[in-house]
């Protein structure tokens, strides 16, 4: 079924530019969105990323960051119609569903999308400053795992994040979706030196914590029984868990007891179960 235009009265009202070519430079920030290295690339070289859905748009501007421009379908310009004219000046670009599809390389079915200004990095310090509890992420290289983590982070209390150098970016497009929204809300920064770093963490008084498979490690019930008045939590990558090296730096090493001879869980599974355990 062809797309309907009677929302042309939408577009003038909020003074949205309709896109006609699918190679507008106005729009390069949405182009090939499906493509990572290329988001990888656009993003730092714009100082942007991306929001998608009405809802993480909404989220992302009441955590006070700022829209470069807005990119979303006809039918969605009227239910969006206040946060145009909350942000006077920023470009509300629109199209068909084909003419968007073309740009972005996939069907646009959340609503919308804003390029948001990335905000000025925390520091360490300042990430760290009264939080009595928090996760490390070392090297997890897949975005949905990212926004899982940030999502069980927020509900369940986890006063910041802090991500390795390798570690993939919590401001990617589906990483903030799978979060909805919750990487707005957690503080959170990436750690230079890494796992020299964990240092910083035991000079602020944490106790590391690292959730491993294998012998030689206390249960995640007996860390808890502990009560340790500042706690890390890390977490490694998904095949190779975390490095022998870091494993080397930790105060405990910890094992989230299983049967049926599973041996083990994803990661954003076993950071929900410690987030909850340790609350």
């Amino acid at each position: 079924m062809a797309e309907s235009h009677g929302s042309f009265s939408s577009i003038e009202a909020v003074g949205a530019i309709e896109l006609t070519d699918p190679a507008d430079p106005r729009v390069e920030v949405f182009f090939g969105l499906t493509d990572a290295v290329l988001r990888r690339r656009q993003d730092a070289a714009h100082g942007i990323y991306l929001a998608e859905s009405s809802l993480v748009v909404r989220r992302a501007l009441d955590a006070g960051h700022r829209p470069r421009s807005f990119f979303l379908a006809h039918r969605y310009l009227d239910s969006m119609a206040d946060v145009f004219a909350a942000h006077p000046g920023v470009p509300v670009y629109t199209g068909t569903d084909a003419m968007l599809e073309s740009i972005t390389g996939f069907h646009l079915h959340r609503g919308a999308l804003a390029a948001m200004e990335r905000p000025v990095p925390r520091t360490a310090d300042e990430v760290l400053t009264g939080a009595s509890r928090i996760a490390v992420l070392e090297n997890i290289s897949d975005h949905t795992n990212i926004g899982a983590i940030f999502r069980s982070a927020a509900a369940i209390g986890i006063d910041a994040v802090l991500v390795t150098p390798l570690c993939a970016d919590p401001f990617y497009r589906r990483s903030i979706r799978v979060s909805m929204g919750a990487v707005f809300q957690v503080p959170w920064t990436r750690i230079d030196a890494w796992p020299a770093g964990i240092e910083v963490l035991k000079d602020a008084g944490f106790t590391v914590a690292g959730l491993i498979l294998g012998n030689g490690a206390i249960t995640l019930d007996d860390l808890v029984a502990e009560d340790h008045e500042r706690l890390a939590l890390v977490f490694g990558h998904e095949g190779d868990g975390l490095a022998v090296e870091t494993e080397r730096w930790l105060d405990r090493r910890v094992i989230i007891p299983m049967m049926n001879e599973v041996d083990s869980l994803n990661v954003a599974a076993s950071s929900a179960i410690a987030f909850y355990a340790t609350r």
